[in-house]
């Protein structure tokens, strides 16, 4: 199928481009609108080539993002950059993985895990409003090595809610704010976009014009998310991820269901 640049629909996936990036750029989980955006337009599409067209478009939004917050905030790097690896690692091990097994159990636990996230979040009003990093000693490296590499392997199998599951992680093992884990998230999910990106490109699985229009706007709207996120802070971020996981859980329940009507 042919990806026409300028269709007028194609305006519609632009907008949706743009939004994304701005949720994405705050708290994760921009794939919720760019994906569906990407099937409702070019729903005859091979599904692998708009996933990875995803990524593309998501990837500058990203590091633009990154690099916002890296001007105002400090990293441990000797946490984040084992975390980045072993996420590189995963990400490529859990696509290479998925090809032989199914996903399936991933779509009838995801809901039941968000809702726990959602339910332990809001009960607990001042995690993440602090940052107190606890990040002395080797066994924290052995923790990130540990955060990277399974939710890497998580984005690389099935993906939904990574960037939820990677910013509570550095929020509760080492005792990140919102906004340092925020940025921390930003450099592990670039490093998982750029594996998937390598692996559907080798197949042919990216449809590179519409991938670069999606990441412009992308970019554009990370700069306003990160802008606003940078300017109001914590209590913005946090109001935006429970926004976010509210509204995983939603999509999540409805693939369940609709994935158990049709093995009815």
């Amino acid at each position: 199928m042919e990806f026409d640049l300028f269709h007028w629909t194609t305006l519609l996936l632009f907008v949706a481009a743009f939004g994304a990036g701005f949720v994405d750029s705050v708290a994760g989980g921009g794939g919720l609108i760019q994906v569906p955006a990407l099937f409702a337009i070019y729903p005859n599409a091979n599904p692998a080539t708009l996933l990875g067209t995803n990524k593309l478009g998501s990837i500058g939004g990203t590091l633009i993002a990154a690099k916002r917050y890296l001007k105002v905030v400090k990293l441990p790097y000797f946490i984040i950059i084992p975390a980045i690896v072993a996420a590189f690692i995963g990400s490529f091990s859990g696509a290479a993985v998925v090809k032989s097994m199914s996903a399936d159990v991933f779509r009838v636990l995801l809901p039941i895990i968000l809702i726990a996230l959602l339910v332990y979040t809001i009960k607990q009003p001042s995690m993440g409003m602090a940052h107190a990093p606890v990040v002395d000693g080797r066994k924290k490296i052995v923790h990130a090595l540990l955060l990277g590499g399974t939710i890497g392997f998580y984005d690389g199998f099935f993906g939904p809610g990574t960037g939820s599951f990677l910013l509570i992680g550095f929020i509760r093992i080492f005792g990140f704010d919102f906004l340092h884990a925020s940025a921390a998230t930003k450099l592990v999910n670039v490093t998982t976009n750029f594996a998937a990106i390598l692996l559907f490109a080798s197949f042919g699985h990216i449809a590179w014009q519409i991938g670069f229009a999606m990441m412009a706007m992308n970019i554009a709207g990370s700069i306003f998310g990160s802008h606003y996120a940078l300017r109001h802070g914590n209590t913005f971020i946090r109001k935006v991820f429970v926004g976010v996981v509210a509204a995983l859980i939603l999509k999540t329940v409805f693939d369940a269901l609709r994935y158990f009507e049709v093995i009815a």
